[in-house]
């Protein structure tokens, strides 16, 4: 896949120093339900544990979570993966670290990063992202952000993602809360970048909300 392009280390652009000084309320707090985390493990579990240079068990991999939130994707990845790291800029009460991000050296290098990134500063993820997993990234999106002229003459047309994984049913995200009821009229699909493979699959997650939904995820 071709390289992404570079950024500096050191992020300091306005949108960065911007976000370092928002009130919470103003943060993208749209929490992930905790069964569309899992659907993205399953796919990777069962459908690309086969790397060219060999398999790699995702109990000895290793996953940065860099916006965790509360916590509701940090624990289905504990389910799969054997190392979990998570963080986020904004101290939600779970204990995690209060970090941000996009400022500051690169982290060490991970095998994976999973995360629900901010909307306006997925792009900045996803590149950070890139340069510090070995494996590969995955990103849940509304659908509508594979949109953009600009986007993708800044992203995709550079570094277009290996997989793009649409939900087949509906995931509900509500700004500030988890809720297992409700309704939503934006779809949501998973982005995957996985380091040694050229070319964009597109295709669907079957409905499985139901089997990897669990009544403690809304507890």
């Amino acid at each position: 896949m071709s390289a992404p392009v570079p950024i500096s280390t050191q992020n300091r652009s306005t949108a960065v120093m911007q976000r370092r000084a928002e009130p919470h309320d103003s943060l993208d707090d749209f929490p992930t339900p905790p069964w569309a985390t899992r659907a993205l493990c399953e796919w990777i579990e069962h459908g690309i544990i086969n790397w060219t240079d060999g398999p790699h068990p995702m109990r000895a991999m290793s996953v940065r979570e860099p916006a965790a939130n509360r916590g509701h994707m940090v624990r289905p990845l504990r389910e799969f993966f054997g190392s979990v790291e998570a963080a986020d800029v904004h101290d939600y009460g779970a204990g995690f670290p209060v970090q941000d991000y996009l400022f500051g050296p690169d982290p060490e290098s991970v095998h994976w990063t999973i995360t629900n990134p901010p909307f306006r500063l997925a792009e900045q993820f996803i590149e950070r992202a890139l340069r510090t997993c070995t494996l590969g990234v995955a990103v849940i999106v509304r659908s509508a952000f594979l949109e953009g002229v600009g986007r993708h003459d800044r992203l995709f047309s550079t570094t277009p993602p290996s997989d793009i994984l649409q939900f087949t049913e509906r995931v509900v995200m509500h700004k500030g809360k988890l809720t297992a009821t409700g309704s939503t009229a934006t779809a949501y699909c998973w982005l995957v970048w996985r380091k040694e493979v050229d070319g964009t699959q597109f295709g669907w997650l079957p409905s499985c909300r139901r089997r990897l939904e669990r009544a403690e995820d809304y507890a």
